[in-house]
């Protein structure tokens, strides 16, 4: 299975978040042999928060990214346009961007946002 972690996703299994302990999304993403992928999307929303004092980190999303064996996931204009032709069922734009690589690179998009099924995305929930 190839898999793409929503932001939070990604930040809670770096933290062994509660939420994230015992999931099925855990087991998923454990599992060798899956394919995870942490978008420039989730990369970008998580220093827009800690330069605006929401957030602290303990290291760089790439360090984190590549300490957990997962795959970066760029931008392209692929992602771009589909994410521009999505209905407004969502108005977060990171989300929006998530879900359009998901349905673009064939994802399933690991979440805790259950309104993103709106949009056809295959989703495993958190």
């Amino acid at each position: 299975m190839n898999l793409l972690l929503d932001t939070h996703a990604f930040l809670w299994w770096c933290q062994d978040h509660r939420r994230m302990r015992g999931s099925r999304a855990a087991g998923a993403i454990a599992d060798p042999s899956n394919v995870v992928h942490v978008s420039a999307a989730s990369a970008w929303e998580i220093a827009i928060k800690e330069s605006i004092g929401r957030l602290v980190t303990p290291e760089p999303v790439e360090s984190a990214v590549a300490r957990s064996g997962f795959l970066p996931l760029p931008i392209d204009f692929r992602h771009a346009r589909a994410a521009g032709r999505l209905p407004r069922h969502h108005r977060d734009p990171f989300d929006r961007m998530l879900v359009a690589q998901a349905l673009v690179e064939n994802l399933v998009l690991v979440t805790h946002d259950t309104r993103l099924r709106r949009y056809g995305a295959e989703l495993l929930r958190v």
